[in-house]
């Protein structure tokens, strides 16, 4: 089996992201006007064009992989002088600068398993925000049925054609623990040939906390934060109860 590529490459080949959302921060990071710091900034999906737009960006990362790949796309797309990449926890990160905006896209705020690193996270981002700041985010929204239909089993989440012709196919197995309102899930990358011989597979395990609405909402107060927009998609619309996905602008009370 080769083993060309790692978790940091297929994450980057499949992880497409949610439909608008990179058009969306970009419009919240312009509007802010000032430096932005994103919070989980992974390969740099939204960082890049952030700095491409000649925002002034920082994106920080609990992984080294997935930070050397950014910089690595950094370098491709022109822009390794003009965005700082740091190896960082957003839970303890002191910059030693305060931001227009802070983010954390695609859910990576699901990734603090206790409500205790939930608040410290919170704590060190109303920190480095500047006056006027804002905090922006979003996180998927729990539905009972779904996690009756996913639990246990086996669920494909799509597939990709590499430029060569290869197939890579990403599965997840997902265990849920509704008391610790956690989701232990199995993340598999098989990789197959034009022949439909499979060459490779890589595997990876997280865990998510999936928070409800009414739970963020209260989070976010009880550490100095007001909800000042709340939408149901990145296009803007109305959060209701057809919303599978709660998008977030917070202010520092």
């Amino acid at each position: 089996m080769s083993n060309m590529y790692d978790w940091a490459d297929y994450y980057d080949l499949t992880q497409r992201g949610l439909n608008g959302d990179v058009e969306y921060y970009m419009d919240q990071a312009k509007q802010a006007g000032g430096k932005v710091l994103e919070l989980g900034c992974g390969t740099g999906r939204i960082t890049l064009p952030l700095a491409q737009a000649g925002i002034p960006v920082t994106g920080l990362d609990l992984s080294q992989t997935m930070l050397d790949r950014a910089k690595a796309k950094a370098e491709e797309l022109g822009v390794a002088d003009s965005v700082r990449l740091l190896q960082g926890d957003m839970r303890s990160f002191d910059l030693g600068e305060t931001y227009s905006l802070i983010m954390i896209p695609f859910r990576s705020f699901l990734h603090l398993l206790h409500i205790q690193e939930q608040m410290k996270a919170l704590a060190c981002i109303r920190k480095h925000l500047a006056p006027g700041g804002k905090f922006a985010m979003n996180v998927f929204v729990p539905k009972i049925q779904h996690f009756n239909e996913e639990n246990e089993k086996m669920s494909l989440r799509g597939t990709h054609r590499m430029e060569n012709g290869d197939e890579v196919a990403m599965w997840d197995y997902t265990r849920y623990d509704h008391f610790q309102q956690l989701a232990e899930v199995t993340r598999i990358y098989e990789r197959s040939n034009a022949a439909g011989v499979m060459t490779e597979r890589v595997t990876g395990r997280f865990t998510l906390r999936y928070i409800f609405p009414t739970e963020l909402h209260h989070l976010l107060r009880l550490n100095g934060f007001k909800v000042t927009q709340r939408y149901g998609s990145f296009a803007k619309t109305a959060f209701d109860a057809s919303s599978s996905e709660l998008i977030l602008v917070a202010e520092a009370l």
